[in-house]
């Protein structure tokens, strides 16, 4: 009887790595203090981060803006800091390209969506032109997402029921899927090469689209029984989470298997917050983050292939709300410290850091924490992509702390559709490391020479 009793003690707890993460706000000085976060009501991040730099939209007298600060840059930060600001109406989502860390997208309330070049060390001066204005939209664009593989590919969708899908360096809508959603688009992702999008949609249907021929191909009705917003996310292995509310206006989180819509595999329901959850989930380690609009705590959950599949591991709370919520690549997380995950929250007047941890003794590169993971490199470019060609992410290890950011390469319309960063990069930067070098010399030899005669 006792062995029976211990086996079956064993068998409630499932073994994982990650039962143990915790999450952690940073120290105050490690915040970005006095930004007045716009107060748009709007269910999209407000922020958008990379290795380089972190975004987040801000309230605009007359027009939109957004203000991007290089990383380092905490504290608090003064009210003439230069912000972006070409918009003539509030800007409803932002997202830095996974290619470019320099690049980023803004869409807005005056129906367009701009594509903007960050230099170096961020702005000295208002940001007023882009680099690319796409225009094609009839309503206010609220979503935005880059092709994951593609170089220079994005995605909109509007509130006029439209998705586009824009080869940027061109400038031109090249896929315009108008007569699929019959209500507002909630939300709109690629799956991990990109070959698939998926929708969620007032209409109650969840759809998986063609990108390039806008064909549904296959869909779920009444995904969550409530009529409250559904955002729904692919897994890697090509599965669906959605998050919603029942009809008794609970939240809840699901995993549907799209081979076989008709019931989900799991169905859970969480509390009777009324914020959407916005669902953000890392496919290394197959933990899935969820962030309710207006919560002050941040739930995650590892998802595996065993029955229920959706398992609740753990909750980061703390006393204030967030407005927004930005996530850190992959790429940009300090591996030293078994940081698995790193977000950005908004609050009205501040960005503050929080950080997932794997707590481990050991100082050593933890292999099984850290696979090979997107780098920043596309596999296709846009043109490709768009005549039919798929790319698989590019993987990089983390082992050697991945020099993080991309280098800055002139992001020219037309003549070089918009170039990346490679290794090859690196001997052109020694090559400009040397040059500076000389220069200094060369300065700091003058400055002596000057000196030296008065």
């Amino acid at each position: 009887v006792q062995h029976a009793q211990f086996t079956m003690s064993r068998k409630v707890v499932r073994t994982s790595k990650f039962r143990h993460v915790f999450g952690q706000a940073v120290k105050a000085d490690q915040c970005y203090d006095d930004i007045r976060i716009s107060q748009m009501t709007w269910d999209s991040n407000f922020c958008t981060v990379n290795p380089k730099f972190v975004a987040m939209i801000v309230e605009a007298s007359g027009g939109g803006a957004f203000i991007v600060l290089p990383l380092n840059k905490t504290g608090r930060i003064d009210m003439s800091y230069p912000n972006v600001c070409g918009h003539t109406g509030p800007v409803l989502d932002i997202e830095f390209c996974p290619h470019n860390d320099n690049i980023i997208a803004s869409g807005s309330e005056d129906c367009s969506v701009m594509i903007w070049e960050i230099p170096d060390g961020g702005l000295i001066t208002p940001l007023t032109d882009p680099v690319v204005k796409l225009e094609g939209h009839s309503k206010r664009v609220g979503i935005l997402s880059w092709h994951p593989t593609a170089h220079n590919v994005l995605m909109s969708a509007g509130c006029d029921n439209v998705v586009i899908l824009w080869n940027v360096a061109r400038g031109e809508a090249v896929v315009r899927i108008d007569s699929v959603h019959t209500d507002l688009i909630y939300s709109a992702c690629w799956n991990r090469d990109g070959s698939k999008i998926l929708t969620s949609c007032k209409d109650k249907t969840l759809r998986i689209l063609d990108p390039r021929k806008g064909t549904v191909l296959v869909e779920k009705e009444k995904p969550h029984e409530g009529s409250r917003p559904v955002r729904a996310v692919f897994m890697s292995d090509g599965k669906i989470l959605s998050t919603g509310f029942s009809r008794m206006s609970e939240r809840q989180v699901a995993l549907w298997d799209p081979n076989n819509f008709g019931e989900p595999l799991t169905l859970q329901e969480l509390d009777t917050g009324s914020g959407v959850l916005l669902p953000f989930y890392d496919p290394d380690t197959g933990v899935v983050y969820l962030c309710g609009k207006g919560d002050s705590s941040i739930r995650y959950f590892e998802v595996t292939d065993e029955a229920p599949y959706v398992h609740f591991l753990s909750m980061y709370s703390s006393k204030e709300s967030q407005k927004g919520m930005g996530y850190m690549p992959k790429r940009g997380l300090e591996v030293n410290k078994c940081e698995i995950a790193r977000f950005y929250k908004l609050h009205e007047r501040k960005c503050e850091p929080i950080v997932m941890t794997v707590p481990r003794k050991s100082d050593l590169f933890q292999e099984d924490l850290y696979p090979n993971t997107i780098g920043p490199e596309p596999s296709v470019e846009a043109d490709e992509w768009f005549e039919g060609k798929n790319g698989q992410p590019i993987l990089i290890s983390l082992k050697d702390g991945f020099v993080a950011t991309t280098k800055a390469k002139e992001f020219k319309v037309h003549k070089s559709l918009l170039k990346t960063t490679t290794a090859s990069d690196v001997q052109s930067l020694k090559k400009e490391v040397q040059d500076l070098k000389a220069e200094i010399e060369a300065l700091t030899k003058r400055v002596k020479e000057l000196e030296s005669k008065h």
